[in-house]
């Protein structure tokens, strides 16, 4: 099968490598051009143009995709159908109506339409969540459902394990959908009206962990947040902490209050307490909450 394949973030990273991995070998890669990254800011090519040149795939990295050169490098292949997963810009006509383009989406559409449904899911303590493969349109993650395929999220599940998880049935899915293409029998249906929800993306004080919360809720924002984009706790003296582990204590701590008890720090929430095991300190690095504690000395 012929297709192209568009994408720049991790998980269609992710995606685009398992699907090489079961024979699915696009005839292109589109992503974005390089960007500054990392304290340096040195420009690095984003993951799956990483990928793609790690697989010797045929890449492109335009400033406008909808350029004449990249139609005319699309046309060259003559693929079924373009496959899109997570590029982060707009696809406006005529490559939005020239050839089907199957966008994989990571959860049940309509809820969590946008940038972060995966996040969001942890989030809000749903307890499944998936994957769609929709047609392209103009509205944000609103095209019609050509399939879906439901996983349930585990307790345990922080943003890696699931985001691990969805990749492995997207790429069935849209490996699925791009034979369907391929043999002409590709076919939609209209997403439902009710049950839209819209994954916004995350403001920086989005990832503090807010003692007016549960407990519950506060370990669902921790596990979202893991390990890509992390949660942050500000002490009492405006140090702020990266939160990378914690867990329900038994200790009664008063909701907003940080208790460091012997080699255990206890942060106090609505209803709980939660227990920090692992951080990272301003400016440090990464150790367990009790390392921590014997640095500070008080």
């Amino acid at each position: 099968m012929s297709y192209v394949y568009i994408g720049t973030d991790e998980f269609a990273a992710a995606v685009l490598r398992s699907l090489v991995g079961a024979g699915r070998q696009p005839a292109l890669v589109i992503s974005r051009p390089d960007a500054p990254k990392g304290r340096g800011r040195k420009l690095s090519p984003p993951p799956v143009a990483e990928v793609s040149f790690e697989l010797d795939l045929p890449t492109i990295q335009p400033e406008d995709i909808a350029s004449a050169e990249v139609d005319e490098a699309i046309d060259a292949v003559d693929p079924v159908a373009l496959a899109l997963c997570a590029y982060g810009a707009i696809i406006r006509d005529p490559l939005l109506t020239k050839r089907p383009i199957l966008n994989l989406h990571p959860s049940l559409l309509p809820r969590w339409r946008g940038a972060t449904p995966i996040e969001r899911a942890i989030m809000e303590g749903d307890t499944e969540t998936g994957v769609s493969i929709i047609q392209l349109v103009d509205e944000l993650d609103a095209g019609p459902v050509a399939s879906q395929a439901g996983i349930p999220i585990l307790p345990s599940d922080n943003f890696e394990s699931l985001s691990a998880r969805l990749v492995d049935v997207g790429a069935q899915l849209l490996a699925t959908e791009l034979a369907n293409a391929e043999a002409g029998e590709l076919a939609f249906t209209p997403q439902a009206g009710e049950g839209v929800t819209y994954a916004e993306r995350f403001a920086a004080e989005d990832r503090f962990l807010d003692p007016k919360d549960s407990a519950a809720t506060a370990l669902r924002k921790l596990r979202a947040l893991t390990p890509h984009i992390g949660a942050r706790l500000r002490l009492n003296d405006e140090e702020v902490l990266g939160i990378k582990a914690a867990s329900l204590a038994e200790q009664a701590v008063t909701p907003g209050e940080i208790r460091l008890e012997g080699s255990l720090a206890l942060v106090g929430f609505a209803d709980g307490t939660v227990q920090i095991d692992r951080l990272v300190p301003p400016g440090g690095k990464e150790m367990s909450a009790s390392d921590w504690l014997r640095g500070r000395g008080n």
